[in-house]
């Protein structure tokens, strides 16, 4: 009896980590900037700039490419937060999952929000992976190598469990937590970075001024000459890339569920500070580690060949600060699809699918094509927010008017997001068609389709933003064919 009294008193306060998960923020709730400031600088100041910056010199760029890449490209992300994400998230105060059913319906906000949590639940389970090659070190746990698919080892998966317990932990006490964790781990981890590259700087040449540096940098660490079996990139591939890793925060709209706390919009700017500092300095810095270590995607040993013991452990600390609120978003999609569960035990299933996901090293390996695929299958939902909110009222039509008439299933929405999907990833039906060993005849209807389809002739990192723009004009022009009737002094019916 007293240990059935007691597992109901820690529900009853797990109850009460509510943090208005089915309703808008209240004004007495909200956060001060700083508190953005350090979500932002912890969450991209983190575990996966250990991995893309170290791929960008396997991948071949050259030292100007990825220098003037990443400046247009980072400030094109921040402008995205600022004007596109934030003004909507501060005037409906809202998740995006639930803003997602009041425009598309029910049925529409369940699909999206389960591919959601899914992928999210890949991506903190690939900041998993990060943080255990560090924790490995000490007990001489295998890394696994470039190509490795399954864990090598039973030690290699006792040490992701362990780390993905605290991970959830954190995650599970919500939005605050997660902020005041970042804030205090941040400032010290952008160090190690620093320190980092600075100290391996020496293996790779002597340095007496910045000219040497930039020689340095243009002849043994950016040099344009790809690892084998790498694609080589080029500066139209760092500014997409840099300006869509995050696709699925800020265009499609996932970091409304941050932005309902802010008291401005113009908070979209403290973006800035993940972008320029991890996203820039942390990507440079790590690149210049790996150069010196040698081409291979070992965060843990590459910064422990750097600074030692610290490096390690910056290492460990920035694979937490990317997956905690990464696993905080994963369980407010879940809770949406789970209506009758509190938040912590959506966030709960979320971080015990992180953990799993975690023992496969082919996510961190693959994190780049990772990246570009999760933000293009969550883009067409956020064009099609984005048309509502801000399309509609221009254009004179009703808003909301699936959930006025009660509607399961938004059929324009729906058919936007299958549509656009398919022509931006066509060219991966080919993949699947093998897999599935479909008749000849079906699968050269596949390659003839995917030949004439202009979006997916573009690279993989490209393909976004013509989608974009086209989900936005299919859902207006079928949400007027669907019945989307324009409202009073709206345009004639």
């Amino acid at each position: 009896m007293n240990q059935e009294a007691t597992m109901t008193q820690m529900a009853q306060r797990l109850d009460q980590l509510y943090e208005f998960d089915r309703e808008p923020v209240g004004e007495d709730r909200l956060h001060k900037g700083r508190r953005f400031a350090a979500v932002f600088a912890g969450e991209h100041v983190a575990g996966t700039e250990f991995v893309i910056g170290a791929m960008f010199v396997l991948h071949g760029v050259t030292a100007t490419d990825l220098l003037v890449g990443l400046l247009i490209g980072n400030l094109l992300a921040v402008l995205s937060w600022t004007l596109i994400c934030a003004p909507i998230a501060t005037q409906v105060r809202l998740t995006l999952y639930w803003y997602v059913r009041k425009i598309a319906g029910p049925g529409v906000m369940v699909i999206y929000n389960l591919a959601n949590a899914f992928l999210y639940c890949i991506l903190a389970g690939a900041m998993i992976t990060v943080a255990a090659t560090a924790v490995g070190i000490p007990f001489n746990i295998p890394m696994p190598k470039l190509n490795d698919m399954y864990p090598n080892s039973v030690g290699w998966v006792v040490v992701v469990v362990a780390i993905g317990l605290v991970v959830g932990t954190v995650a599970i006490l919500g939005f605050k937590r997660v902020s005041q964790f970042s804030a205090v781990c941040v400032p010290w981890m952008f160090l190690v970075f620093i320190a980092g590259a600075i100290a391996v700087l020496p293996q790779l040449g002597e340095i007496r001024s910045f000219a040497d540096f930039m020689a340095i940098a243009h002849t043994k660490i950016w040099n344009g000459v790809p690892a084998e079996g790498q694609e080589k990139l080029g500066m139209m591939h760092i500014i997409f890339f840099a300006w869509f890793c995050n696709l699925a925060m800020h265009v499609g709209l996932s970091d409304m569920a941050l932005f309902r706390y802010a008291k401005h919009w113009a908070y979209g700017l403290y973006s800035a500070l993940g972008m320029y500092l991890g996203h820039f300095l942390a990507w440079i810095c790590s690149g210049i580690m790996v150069a010196a270590y040698g081409p291979a995607i070992e965060p843990g040993p590459m910064a422990y060949n750097a600074v030692g013991v610290m490096g390690a452990l910056a290492v460990v600390v920035a694979g937490w600060t990317t997956a905690n609120p990464t696993i905080y978003r994963s369980g407010l999609a879940l809770q949406i699809v789970t209506p009758n569960w509190p938040r912590w035990v959506a966030t709960l299933i979320a971080f015990l699918t992180a953990t799993f996901m975690a023992i496969f090293p082919a996510f961190v390996m693959n994190l780049l094509d990772f990246v570009a695929l999760y933000g293009l299958i969550l883009m067409p939902i956020g064009a099609v927010v984005f048309a509502e909110h801000w399309l509609f009222p221009l254009l004179g039509l009703e808003q909301y008017w699936a959930e006025k008439r009660k509607v399961i299933f938004n059929g324009p929405a729906l058919l936007t997001w299958i549509v656009v999907l398919l022509i931006c990833l066509w060219s991966y039906t080919l993949t699947l068609a093998s897999l599935l060993h479909l008749p000849a005849f079906l699968v050269a209807g596949v390659r003839w389709i995917d030949a004439i389809n202009p979006v997916t002739n573009l690279h993989l990192y490209f393909r976004w933003l013509p989608g974009y723009i086209l989900a936005m004009l299919l859902y207006v022009g079928l949400s007027i064919a669907w019945g989307a009737k324009p409202s009073k002094g709206g345009l004639p019916a």
